[in-house]
């Protein structure tokens, strides 16, 4: 049966509901931070696979909407690219930001050097490298038909793969490590508890009413297609140019000099929760879709490589917040654990940092700082300079 692109979209989203129902089922998917798409969309991956296997397919898909959903998640991600944002946390901001970019590069030499002895190519290394650890599952699907057309076979189920071994190593090591350098230095929290917010909460103005929220809905619904439209000619004008670049940087481009510019004006008015929560939904939606889609018997021929680049990256990940990252951010407890969120935002999702984090503090007490860099740096800025480092070793990898 071929389901229509209505119809694919509407499955996705059953099949993304199934996701978090089963995480709902077995705590350790959610105690991992494994993403409720990932989840739905690999279960429909492998059942087509076996039924592929048994000489018949039982659904196929259109799915010209995957790459709009896509384009529309990393936009979401631009409008939150504010530099006044990044000056507001000051150099510690900057400096963890610089060193996490450092970090997606030595990814990727990291992950060349190793295709060497392991007979894969290059760029397989790549794409095992800061394509998928720091990038995730998103940014590796995002990529994956670059990939795959400068001769990566089976790109878009090895992007998955890396991507979800990432996001379990992330969760395993980052509490491991950060809670290594508090015992080895004897660190302490020095955050005295924050105040209740009770006062606060008597003087927040009341919720806006259904027609408003409708409008400012529709408003951002509105800005975030003319962003893709406006991204759509400038990612063409890169491809005129030469130069291999993903889909969506046009419009992350676009949505970050109307994030900036509204920060100066007030012309726009954009609301951060608006364009987060439709980011949100469109990313589900393209992970949901894009795994439904996922040919996992290309796997079986570079299991063995891709398990031993993953992880010889974890080891790289762990060595950087054990030493450079902890001396750099001060050598105190917030250092720590900054590296705790350091190891779940550059192996997986700023979701297994935030999770890393968390179980830190509480065990050990508050981390202010930490809660400010990581979550910045980790769900915003990485992104950009990532999408540029895994760009300058496509073109200079690729055959």
């Amino acid at each position: 049966m071929h389901l229509n692109l209505i119809e694919t979209v509407a499955f996705a989203g059953i099949v993304l509901y199934a996701g978090q129902g089963v995480r709902w089922l077995v705590p350790p998917l959610a105690r991992y931070n494994i993403p409720a798409p990932v989840i739905g969309g690999l279960l429909v991956a492998t059942a087509l696979t076996v039924s592929r296997s048994a000489g018949y397919t039982p659904l196929t898909f259109d799915t010209a909407l995957q790459s709009p959903l896509m384009i529309a998640f990393f936009a979401s991600i631009g409008f939150a690219a504010s530099l006044s944002l990044l000056r507001m946390g000051g150099p510690q901001v900057a400096f963890f930001f610089i060193a996490s970019t450092v970090l997606t590069v030595l990814q990727n030499v990291v992950g060349v050097l190793l295709t060497y002895p392991l007979g894969v190519p290059p760029l397989f290394g790549v794409l095992a490298g800061s394509v998928t650890l720091a990038g995730g599952p998103a940014t590796g699907l995002a990529f994956a038909p670059l990939f795959e057309q400068a001769g990566v076979v089976g790109a878009p189920a090895i992007a998955i793969a890396a991507a979800m071994l990432g996001i379990i190593s992330g969760g395993l090591i980052g509490g491991p490590v950060a809670t290594f350098l508090i015992r080895r230095h004897g660190l302490k929290s020095q955050a005295a508890s924050l105040p209740a917010a009770g006062a606060a909460e008597a003087h927040t103005p009341s919720a806006p009413g259904a027609e408003e929220s409708a409008r400012a809905l529709l408003k951002h619904v509105v800005i975030l297609l003319a962003t893709l439209w406006v991204g759509g000619w400038i990612s063409q004008g890169f491809k005129a140019l030469g130069v291999t670049l993903p889909g969506y940087i046009g419009a992350m481009l676009t949505a970050a000099f109307l994030r900036n510019l509204d920060d100066r004006t007030r012309w726009l008015r954009l609301s951060g929760p608006h364009l987060e929560a439709l980011g949100g939904a469109a990313l589900s939606l393209f992970i949901t879709m894009a795994l439904m889609t996922l040919e996992l018997w290309k796997l079986a021929s570079v299991a063995l490589p891709l398990l031993i680049l993953v992880t010889v990256q974890v080891a790289l990940t762990a060595a950087v917040c054990f030493w450079p990252m902890f001396r750099l951010m001060g050598r105190d407890y917030d250092s720590a654990v900054m590296g705790g969120g350091l190891c779940g935002f550059m192996l997986g999702t700023t979701a297994n940092a935030v999770a890393n984090m968390e179980a830190l503090v509480h065990k050990y007490g508050p981390a202010p700082r930490a809660f400010l860099v990581v979550p910045m740096v980790g769900a915003f800025f990485i992104d950009f300079s990532n999408a540029v480092v895994i760009t300058v070793f496509l073109n200079l990898f690729r055959g």
